[in-house]
């Protein structure tokens, strides 16, 4: 058998040295497949070929991007690069013109508004340059907005809103309206806000564009402490450097491109 096999190699190889050839091929093949499969499993965020404009201005050119789960990404680039349209397009808060964009496994561009408006809120939590609190609301009510939109019963969704602000520093701070709160404050109640219903995915928009620089740095570090305890994916657009730099991943938006 030994010597048929050698046989038939064009190349005289013996068979030890063919089977290994062919097993070591076989292995690379299998690892191939392995990894493929995880990155596409593994995958909380995928946009292929984003296209949006706004009548004749074209402000995404064929976007295309993978975040991972538990991945925190920043996005970065000039003012009008089209950074917070694809920011919004990949919150579902936009269409966009052409392209596909999965979420969690789903592919959002086949929701309708009601269906979307449902995932989003369950799914993908929001943090924005302005807090966006409701003044006339207390931290904890605010915070529970949310998930009172979900029908979640008040009971829960004010135990999972104390839970959050005990967590992010805020114990003392439940019944404050915003007006009574600092800046790094209100940004904490709003990212409280954002986790509510424990989404998926964060994205925030310049999340410490209004901050000082100490509050920015505690803001900063707070993402990553929610990763780490959450394993949510953020994708955070900033012009902020030091932010940009800490992500995992820094993608760069030009002229409506990531490179």
């Amino acid at each position: 058998m030994i010597l048929s096999f050698a046989f038939l190699s064009p190349f005289g190889m013996d068979f030890m040295y063919l089977r290994n050839k062919i097993s070591n091929s076989l292995l690379a093949i299998k690892l191939h497949r392995y990894y493929s499969r995880e990155k596409t499993v593994m995958a909380m965020i995928v946009a292929e070929d984003i296209h949006k404009s706004y009548d004749d201005l074209k402000v995404l050119k064929g976007v295309s991007l993978r975040i991972g789960k538990g991945e925190i990404v920043s996005v970065v680039g000039a003012s009008g690069a089209g950074k917070t349209t694809l920011l919004h397009i990949l919150g579902t808060l936009d269409r966009f013109d052409r392209g596909r964009i999965m979420i969690d496994g789903r592919d959002v561009s086949r929701l309708g508004d009601k269906q979307l408006s449902d995932f989003r809120n369950q799914h993908i939590g929001f943090v924005f340059q302005f807090h966006h609190l409701l003044p006339e609301f207390t931290a904890l009510e605010n915070v529970c907005i949310p998930a009172f939109i979900a029908g979640k019963s008040r009971r829960s969704g004010e135990m999972k809103a104390k839970e959050l602000l005990d967590l992010l520093g805020l114990a003392d701070r439940l019944e404050h309206k915003p007006a009574e709160l600092s800046g790094g404050e209100q940004q904490r109640v709003a990212v409280a806000r954002a986790l509510v219903n424990d989404p998926v995915v964060v994205l925030a928009d310049e999340p410490s564009g209004n901050l000082d620089s100490q509050a920015s740095r505690e803001l900063h570090s707070l993402f990553f402490s929610l990763r780490d305890r959450f394993s949510q994916s953020f994708v955070i657009v900033t012009h902020n450097e030091i932010l940009a730099d800490m992500a995992d991943r820094k993608l760069t938006i030009h002229d409506g491109l990531i490179p």
